[in-house]
């Protein structure tokens, strides 16, 4: 099969979706890979790298779209890269279409197999290709939250770990999740006073026996969630419906009681965001500010640790690409349910059922479409 990977255009966007590594595996399974110029060099994997490697070199993403077969990204295509898909051919990213109606219309319009990283699943339930960048985007969060904590970012002038004789910072993290977990790790670390939220007593019930007596615990109801934002911090979203929107956690009249220069961090965002006040910005103009409250929502947080972030998502994607590559996406499909969840367009076709109810879009299963 031939493999293509484009330069990743989103702002700020720096990650890639083949390391040489991950080529040099393509190519000893008998495929060829086509690798637009400079798609790696802000990250010091170099044209030669992947030459290499054994990809060829092409000089712009207008070559790889209409040669490959199957293209490998990172992020969701933009407008003139979704113009530039065609029939039959296999797109393979992060596509979070459930708050995206152009991207989903393109897409449908294309013709194109469009498969998810974030919807891929595995058999304990888990969603091993949203994993590493969840991993990632929830350390960066409290990174971003002690900056923007800080007074000349418009935050409340509060150090997330205190000193002796001051108290430190109160963070709350909503949802117990991945995403939530590496947030409260790296919180505690810094030794600010955590609660987590969630409503899974289980899965609180093992956060507490990681992580107390320092790690406060409780049960999601909308009082609890009201409460603890009222007295934060800092704010992180961290809450999660597979392949859906996510659901709204803090409403505009609770943001209105939180205090000014309170920091909300939405990791959320990619599928919609968790607070109502949140809306997607960018590496280039990541905060802006309602009734007060400091609101980060970039919707490629890990991209700024772009190195680190596409190591670790190679390592995860890597099987799956094999896989579509040798077998093709459909007897690939067909043999892994789990790659199988990540179908979200088949030709024209949606086929998440969570995509095509935020969009109000007939909904064909996937077997269906496959004709499984």
């Amino acid at each position: 099969m031939l493999v293509g990977l484009p330069r990743e255009i989103k702002d700020n966007e720096f990650r890639v979706g083949l390391t040489p590594s991950a080529v040099r595996e393509l190519a000893t399974h008998g495929h060829k890979v086509i690798v637009q110029t400079g798609a790696g060099e802000a990250i010091d994997l170099c044209d030669d790298d992947y030459r290499n490697a054994g990809a060829e070199i092409v000089p712009d993403a207008a070559v790889v779209y209409a040669r490959a077969e199957l293209v490998v990204k990172v992020k969701e295509p933009q407008p003139a890269e979704i113009a530039m898909l065609r029939e039959g051919q296999v797109l393979f990213t992060y596509l979070h279409l459930a708050p995206d109606r152009t991207q989903t219309e393109g897409l449908l319009k294309s013709g194109c197999i469009a498969i998810a990283y974030e919807t891929v699943s595995d058999e304990r339930g888990g969603l091993p290709l949203l994993a590493p960048m969840s991993e990632v985007a929830g350390r960066m969060s409290i990174q971003a939250g002690a900056h923007a904590l800080e007074r000349e970012a418009g935050g409340r002038g509060v150090l997330l770990g205190g000193v002796p004789g001051v108290p430190p910072a109160k963070v709350v993290v909503l949802g117990g999740g991945v995403v939530g977990m590496n947030a409260l790790r790296m919180a505690l670390g810094l030794e600010a006073d955590v609660t987590v939220i969630d409503k899974s007593l289980p899965r609180l019930k093992e956060l507490d026996l990681a992580f107390a007596p320092a790690l406060k615990t409780r049960y999601s109801t909308t009082d609890v969630v009201e409460e603890s934002v009222m007295t934060a911090d800092l704010v992180i979203g961290a809450v999660l419906t597979p392949g859906g929107t996510a659901p709204r956690m803090v409403t505009r009249e609770m943001v209105r009681s939180m205090r000014r220069g309170t920091v909300v961090v939405d990791v959320s965002i990619d599928q919609g965001g968790c607070f109502e006040t949140s809306r997607p910005t960018t590496h280039s103009d990541p905060t802006y500010v309602v009734d007060g409250v400091v609101h980060y929502c970039v919707t490629n947080m890990p991209g700024a640790v772009a190195r680190t972030s596409t190591f670790a998502l190679n390592n995860a994607t890597l099987p799956f690409t094999l896989a579509l590559a040798d077998r093709g996406y459909r007897d690939a499909m067909e043999q892994d349910c789990h790659l199988r969840d990540g179908l979200n367009i088949l030709s024209g076709k949606v086929t998440h059922k969570l995509v095509a109810a935020a969009h109000g879009l007939e909904y064909v299963t996937p077997e269906q479409a496959l004709g499984l």
